[in-house]
């Protein structure tokens, strides 16, 4: 009886599910022209798959352009059939063409797939089919999240002249190196492999012998074929809990036969490999002269290279205006997560309250503005920066970021030399030490630091982003507590977190990584952000410099950032240790390639603070 009433419930949902497609497509077909699986020529003769959604009649409409690594087939899944239907009638009914297209080696479109590496001139060759239509009013937005962002501002570097405005969402894998980042789109973070692109390659590269639709096939051919056959390999479940754990991390996709493509090639590069600086990353020697609307989230992989990124935009932009034209929002959630937030929105364990935003709102009165020339204010309207501030729970407004009324506050390392584990004796002090002190502990490969949380995505079941109690963690003697004496009031941090640690080692190599807490006074200690350095480029990417025994290093973390008010009560913490796994690859401390070793050696690694080697921490503190 049971087992009848979940599949009539089943049943019952799928009808309605059903039905309410059935119903936004009749919505939109009632307004719109719908122009599926056109192939847009590219000027070497590549045609891109492309669906076209428009108003009907002749009135000329400026065009919301999306391309993406992404499924969008409209006879697949129930889901993603209901989502590009649901934005084409937003887009329609407001007097928009919204273009989805497949980036080159992606499903229907044809030519071979390069993560990170389509040419540029895909995004030109579109730019001018695009704007020369003639339903086309000649100007075009940009909009995605994630993988269809990550492609906007390389594009927007070419200073196309249809191309008016971007509103670009979780792009840091578009984010080659800006500022102090060197992080080949989310590939590297302080030189260490970031593992997130191991699992999201196997759930998304195809394989290079797996089939093709044949070149040149007719827009005819391929409307019938994509209603049964839409070229989306069925990957099967891996437990990539286990998975990660394999070594050597270049055959981590081979050993769970996944599909062959260019992980391979990819694992190999270093973080300064010319290769990176090919194709569709944005790196710092680029222009960038477009207004543009980006959205960041705290706990995604990349919030502060994010926000570096538009700060560097800010200071080398040349037009009049688009340095004041960068608007932005930092929402307390998840990579790409913006519209679940919720009355109660929890990040892993943590509450942080009621943090939903109208976000169609702001896209649509974005692009009325900058697409359509309608005279709504918009850029007075809507705040120049929006951030949510943990803890508070509460959204504030800046015309600047960081927001101004912040001062820095510094604070030493000190211990006794025992700060190992949450039981030792380690502290933040705002007094220099005085007194020259170490804490040691011992970092093996074999047994690194397990994540729990943090600012990623996309890790499977091996790990879920988030703000988690990190008090479990914190028992190991290879982690490194300190923590400041409870605030005596209401505390807010707000900005870039700066980090200077001074380290020795036995070993070649090795790795530092860093995490940034809100303790509350039962205990629980919750993660806000996290970085971590390869110790063989403390001195610079571009070189790779092996340490000599026992000699003190100093070194500069890549920042961190957040917005958190500590309640009264609280403290605030760091934990410092040499492995974050699987949130970033173990260094297997030998010197080595690291990519191509299975067998690692214990380091024994040593945080020096006080005296001469003030190891600290910079935080922005409201006034």
């Amino acid at each position: 009886m049971k087992r009848l009433i979940f599949y009539g419930l089943l049943f019952m949902q799928t009808l309605s599910f059903a039905q309410s497609q059935d119903t936004i497509l009749k919505k939109l077909q009632a307004i719109g022209i719908i122009d599926q699986k056109f192939m847009m020529p590219m000027r070497d003769g590549i045609r891109l798959a492309t669906d076209i959604y428009r108003p009907k009649g002749d009135q000329k409409v400026p065009v919301i352009f999306s391309r993406t690594p992404y499924n969008f087939n409209t006879w697949g899944d129930g889901e993603q059939k209901m989502n590009v239907y649901a934005q084409a009638y937003d887009a329609v009914k407001r007097g928009y063409a919204l273009v989805i297209q497949n980036e080159r080696g992606r499903f229907f479109s044809e030519g071979e797939w390069d993560i990170l590496g389509t040419p540029l001139t895909d995004a030109e060759d579109a730019f001018t089919w695009l704007s020369s239509q003639t339903w086309s009013n000649g100007k075009i937005g940009l909009i995605g999240c994630s993988s269809t962002a990550e492609w906007q501002m390389a594009a927007a570097s070419l200073n196309h002249p249809a191309l008016v405005t971007n509103i670009t969402q979780a792009y840091g894998a578009g984010i080659g190196r800006v500022g102090k980042f060197y992080e080949q789109g989310n590939w590297y973070r302080g030189g260490v492999q970031q593992m997130l692109f191991t699992t999201w390659l196997y759930d998304t590269q195809h394989d290079i012998m797996g089939p093709r639709i044949p070149k040149n096939a007719s827009q005819e051919d391929l409307i019938r074929l994509q209603r049964f056959y839409d070229m989306a390999p069925e990957y099967p479940k891996v437990d990539w809990n286990q998975a990660l754990k394999y070594l050597p991390v270049q055959d981590i996709i081979k050993n769970v036969h996944g599909a062959k493509s260019v992980y391979e090639n990819m694992i190999r590069r270093k973080p300064n490999d010319p290769a990176w600086y090919t194709g569709g990353l944005y790196h710092d020697h680029m222009s960038y002269e477009l207004p543009t609307f980006w959205f960041v989230s705290w706990y995604d992989v990349s919030s502060a290279p994010n926000l570096a990124l538009i700060d560097f935009i800010k200071g080398h932009a040349k037009k009049p205006g688009i340095s004041d034209q960068q608007y932005l929002v930092i929402a307390p959630t998840l990579h790409c997560a913006y519209k679940r937030a919720t009355e109660n929105t929890i990040v892993g364990e943590r509450s942080v309250g009621d943090a939903r935003l109208d976000y169609d709102a702001l896209t649509y009165a974005w692009f009325d503005y900058f697409l359509k020339g309608e005279k709504n204010n918009a850029l007075s309207k809507i705040p120049k920066v929006q951030f949510y501030t943990m803890g508070s729970n509460r959204w504030q407004s800046s015309d600047v970021w960081p927001p101004a009324g912040y001062a820095p506050v510094t604070y030493y390392l000190e211990s006794n030399g025992k700060a190992n584990s949450v039981f030792g004796d380690g502290r933040l002090v705002e007094q220099k030490p005085l007194n020259a002190m170490k804490d040691e502990f011992v970092y093996d490969p074999m047994y690194p630091v397990p994540s729990t949380g943090g600012n990623v995505c996309c890790m499977g079941n091996a790990l879920s982003g988030g703000s988690y109690d990190q008090r479990q963690l914190e028992t190991r003697n290879d982690v490194l507590v300190y923590t400041t004496n409870p605030f005596m009031t209401g505390t807010e941090l707000t900005g870039s977190i700066q980090s200077t640690l001074y380290v020795s080692s036995d070993a070649l190599d090795s790795d530092i990584s860093i995490k940034l807490l809100d303790v509350y006074p039962d205990g629980r200690a919750y993660n806000l952000d996290e970085t971590i350095q390869r110790l063989r480029y403390r001195d610079g990417y571009e070189k790779e410099v092996m340490m000599e025994k026992g000699k003190e290093y100093k070194i500069e973390m890549t920042p961190m950032t957040t917005s958190n008010y500590f309640e009264a009560g609280h403290s605030l913490r760091i934990e410092i240790s040499s492995s974050n796994f699987p949130r970033f690859e173990r260094n297997l401390n030998t010197g080595g390639h690291n990519y191509d070793e299975s067998k690692g050696v214990l380091a024994h690694n040593v945080i020096h603070h006080g005296g001469l080697y003030s190891s600290m921490i910079r935080v922005p503190v409201k006034k």
